[in-house]
């Protein structure tokens, strides 16, 4: 490559802005590589719940296939989503239910086999809060341990699935782990050499949280620069840095676009994906989501692709 002309990097775009809308491929699809001009999508789990009975996850699996064929869209990855987020998840204080959440993310893996995709990620879970409000600066050593052993048992289920590569969000929450760059790093090395290998996903709103990480450390160069070689991807939004915004660019706020992309090319991450991952109060109006997103992805555009 000659001149100074920056390496183009993988650009798309997170499914969460369809949620309780655009539910389906043959909806998504067209809006995503006819309206957005878009040709990589990250597929959420709110729009398919892998509890779903198998004969109608084996539909919306050939139907997703169908509309990726038709529309020449790649579909990298699927992610936990909202609805799955806010429960506690791996890291739930009764057993048993953190046993109902391995065995979701075990389906999760099986449905994104049979629908052609073969990476899946998203954060883990949380601990359950204190009756004093005071929050811990680290999870009990004994959740730690039974988290990491719940993750080498998903890898090897993934494996079965066809999936390739398994991604951790690290979120800005001392109840759910891991939220420091050295909780990450310990986490690669516990999880070093299972049979799929875990990566991160790196998230703007989520390193740069002032009211944990403060003012002049929640940045997100650290996170890209010191967690390299196990970044997978990034998401990235726009925020304020005083919470986990996920606006769009019609939003007036901290994040710029080209300084996102000069960073994450300084940390040797241009061949990582980065998808924009927003989301809409359900009581907006259609026409207007569609308008801030054909906006911001011309913004995101001469700065990543």
């Amino acid at each position: 490559m000659t001149g100074s002309q920056p390496p183009s990097m993988q650009l798309g775009i997170n499914l969460s802005f369809c949620v309780k809308r655009w539910v389906t491929p043959e909806l998504w699809a067209p809006i995503v590589r006819e309206q957005l001009d878009l040709d990589l999508v990250q597929l959420s789990f709110d729009l398919v719940d892998p509890m779903w009975p198998d004969d109608v996850l084996q539909d919306c699996a050939r139907d997703i296939r169908a509309a990726a064929d038709q529309y020449s869209i790649a579909i990298h990855s699927a992610f936990i989503g909202l609805a799955h987020y806010t429960f506690n998840q791996l890291l739930h204080p009764n057993a048993r239910v953190r046993d109902v959440a391995e065995e979701w993310m075990t389906r999760a893996y099986r449905f994104a086999g049979l629908a052609g995709i073969n990476r899946v990620g998203g954060p883990l879970g949380a601990i359950a809060s204190r009756t004093d409000g005071v929050e811990m600066d680290s999870i009990p050593a004994s959740d730690y341990d039974d988290l990491i052993a719940r993750l080498n048992r998903l890898s090897v289920a993934a494996q079965r699935s066809g999936i390739v590569e398994l991604y951790i969000e690290p979120t800005p929450m001392r109840r759910e782990w891991p939220w420091t760059i050295s909780q990450a790093q310990r986490m690669a090395a516990d999880l070093a050499g299972t049979p799929v290998p875990w990566k991160f996903c790196l998230d703007w709103g989520h390193a740069t949280f002032e009211p944990l990480y403060g003012r002049y450390r929640a940045r997100m160069a650290q996170w890209l620069q010191d967690l390299a070689p196990h970044v997978g991807m990034v998401h990235v939004q726009q925020t304020d840095f005083q919470y986990d915004r996920h606006w769009d660019f019609t939003e007036t706020g901290a994040v710029n676009p080209a300084e996102a992309a000069r960073l994450q090319r300084e940390a040797g991450l241009a061949n990582q994906p980065v998808f924009l991952e927003v989301f809409y109060p359900f009581e907006r109006d259609d026409a207007s989501i569609l308008k801030a997103l054909a906006h911001t992805i011309s913004v995101l555009k001469p700065a990543f692709a």
